[in-house]
């Protein structure tokens, strides 16, 4: 019998955060389109939001990738998701009301 960790993000040396550290090395519209990454918008839609061309979303998306460190698109919307409070600049979301209750979990910094 082998001695295999229960926790998928061992086995598969997955680590679903640490793109976190690279957050500061993305410009405002960098951030801008992996906030709204997160909500699972595909291509199309995320061009009519930002409303820019679609090529330029998917460039966006692949220096967002490569910055962060992630493989894939859904590893950055992922992140997205576990960093929205430090992403999100609007005082009235519930989503970042949620988080600042449960006492603000802080954003590791690169230092």
């Amino acid at each position: 019998m082998t001695n295999r960790s229960t926790c998928a993000y061992r086995r598969t040396g997955a680590d679903p955060v640490r793109g976190i550290f690279g957050l500061d090395r993305l410009t405002e519209r960098e951030k801008e389109v992996l906030l709204l990454l997160g909500t699972g918008l595909g291509n199309r839609q995320l061009a009519q939001e930002l409303c820019i061309a679609e090529r330029t979303v998917k460039a966006h998306i692949a220096r967002i990738v490569d910055k962060l460190g992630q493989q894939t698109r859904l590893q950055a919307a992922v992140l997205s998701v576990l960093v929205h409070h430090a992403l999100c600049t609007d005082t009235h979301c519930a989503c970042r009301h949620a988080v600042t209750a449960a006492e603000d979990p802080p954003v590791p910094s690169a230092a």
